[in-house]
């Protein structure tokens, strides 16, 4: 049987202590009533014992006849009272007389001999029977009652903590407008608890959050829009420069201004998350051509089993140039891109990607080791990626190298597949 997801480990820890809690005092309040209640019963039995006899042993001493019950050396007296009635001394004990309990009591007589008393013990002893059981179903009871109130008690915490750590996973994913909203939390007028005051901490740093994030989007929005209009004059006043080194330097920064530009702008149009789709049918196997052709590099293609894809052509050729040039700028040759059916891969055979890129994947304005670029490409890539409802995900192979897996969609395999570069 499987729990329910709210029925975490904390419920079930709950549920336990507060039963073997239950049943420990249980246990001692019936051990307590049992001991106090047979205490009382026993004793009252053999004072009336005890009485019986004095009246037994004053009409033995006067000859008088022994009243009902009463006797000398029964058989069916316990030896431990007998001895006790031989050495002089009087006594009681319970035992069992004819298939019923029985409440004996012994004392000395003359020539050796015990003089006893017989008291029907069948009505305390059912007495005490029926109290034991009625401790037993009333602990039963008690234990259930106490049980089911403490984990419905439980089981709304745990509610609610399950609720506030979904929300915390949504906001790991990206969803800044996720919120708690825990109505105790809510309500000034209630008193705060512990998870109350978790929701609440949560949703202010949410709400920070997605301040910061908005306030850096916008900051790199205007930086990219402000730069565009120096950067044509800069870039129509290098075209009039006389041929020579300095200018082809001038010009070659000005063109990763540009560049640097372009990529701010894109990443700003994705942070808004308004970008629709333009979707057509692709053969995934020529459209890999195309990319390799275009980005002008020596990459292999190799396609295992081509497929057929639904998809937007210029965000997956930007997806797919993004990581073929990047292999090129950062890791070493050969490159190959690989597509088998949904999964396009491209991997190099360089040091591979920075622990921190593999765990966290790819951070803005973030290089490993000095190297060249502004880490602007494998942003990008992941960004369109999840506008074409693809996944990218970033690895090492196991002999070395770089591997960027990008996993599409909506696919339905072509008719052939073949392999080319």
């Amino acid at each position: 049987m499987r729990l329910p997801r709210w029925a975490g480990a904390l419920a079930v820890k709950a549920a336990l202590f507060i039963t073997v809690m239950c049943c420990a005092l249980a246990a001692m309040l019936g051990a307590l009533v049992h001991v106090s209640v047979t205490h009382q019963t026993v004793g009252e039995a053999r004072d009336l014992a005890l009485s019986r006899l004095a009246d037994a042993t004053e009409a033995y001493e006067a000859g008088d006849p022994l009243p009902p019950g009463a006797g000398l050396d029964p058989g069916e007296l316990p030896g431990p009272l007998r001895g006790l009635a031989l050495s002089g001394r009087r006594g009681t004990m319970v035992a069992d007389h004819r298939g019923r309990p029985t409440m004996w009591a012994a004392g000395p007589a003359d020539g050796g001999r015990a003089l006893t008393v017989a008291v029907d013990y069948a009505q305390q002893a059912r007495t005490i029977e029926g109290l034991d059981r009625a401790i037993l179903w009333s602990s039963a009871l008690a234990i259930g009652a106490t049980v089911l109130v403490g984990v419905f008690a439980v089981t709304r915490v745990t509610r609610r903590l399950h609720a506030t750590a979904r929300v915390a996973r949504r906001i790991s994913a990206g969803d800044l407008d996720a919120r708690v909203h825990d109505r105790r939390a809510g309500d000034p007028r209630r008193p705060q608890d512990e998870v109350g005051v978790v929701a609440a901490a949560l949703d202010s740093m949410a709400g920070s959050l997605q301040g910061k994030l908005l306030a850096e989007q916008r900051f790199t929005a205007d930086v990219a829009h402000e730069l565009r209009t120096p950067l044509t004059g800069l870039h129509a006043a290098a075209e009039l420069l006389p041929p020579g080194r300095p200018t082809e330097l001038v010009r070659d920064r000005v063109a990763a201004l540009r560049t640097l530009t372009e990529d701010l702008l894109e990443i700003s149009r994705l942070d808004t998350g308004r970008e629709r789709l333009e979707l057509d049918c692709e053969e995934l196997g020529a459209l890999a051509r195309r990319v390799v052709r275009a980005s002008g590099t020596d990459t292999e293609v190799r396609v295992v089993r081509d497929a057929r894809v639904e998809t937007d052509r210029r965000r997956l050729e930007r997806v797919l140039g993004n990581l073929v040039a990047n292999g090129h700028r950062h890791g070493r040759a050969p490159v190959v891109l690989t597509v088998d059916g949904p999964v396009v891969t491209v991997r190099d055979h360089g040091d591979g990607y920075p622990d921190y890129l593999v765990a966290h994947g790819p951070q803005r304005f973030r290089t490993e080791g000095g190297a060249r670029g502004h880490g602007l490409g494998l942003t990008i890539a992941l960004g369109q990626a999840e506008v074409l409802g693809a996944r990218l995900d970033f690895g090492n192979a196991p002999d070395g190298g770089a591997v960027a897996t990008l996993t599409l969609p909506g696919t339905a395999p072509a008719r052939g597949a073949r392999a080319g570069h």
